[in-house]
């Protein structure tokens, strides 16, 4: 749970550095750069510990998953009550899948299909009897 709530608050502040500054075009290119990078400080100083903290429980693709499905989120609320942008239906449908993809990193298949570590090795071709 640590992970995800650091996860959370990482991705508010990295939507906000890449996208908050829309409603500000007047301003020049170089001060927007500037102040995104400032903004984007906290949200490294978030996102390693998260990853740091649920590598292990998680595995990296785990996390990177979990991470992308956070950030839509975010930016679905960001989008809607920030920026005031509508939310069509095909975005629903994408975050659903995004959603689906979570599910699938996450859920553990049977060992008959898995292939790593754990899983019983083939034995080699010479050691196949023949009937």
């Amino acid at each position: 749970m640590k992970t995800v709530l650091l996860l959370l608050g990482s991705n508010i502040f990295m939507t906000v550095a890449w996208y908050g500054h829309l409603k500000y075009k007047a301003y020049p290119l170089i001060a927007v750069i500037l102040v995104s990078w400032l903004i984007a400080f906290p949200e490294y100083c978030l996102q390693v510990p998260a990853n740091r903290i649920g590598h292990g429980t998680f595995t990296a693709p785990q996390l990177k998953i979990i991470q992308e499905v956070i950030s839509v989120a975010v930016f679905i609320f960001f989008c809607l009550f920030y920026l005031r942008e509508p939310m069509r239906w095909n975005y629903v449908v994408a975050f659903v899948l995004i959603v689906a993809a979570v599910f699938f990193s996450l859920w553990e298949m049977p060992r008959v299909f898995a292939h790593g570590p754990e899983s019983p090795e083939k034995p080699a071709s010479s050691e196949v009897l023949e009937p």
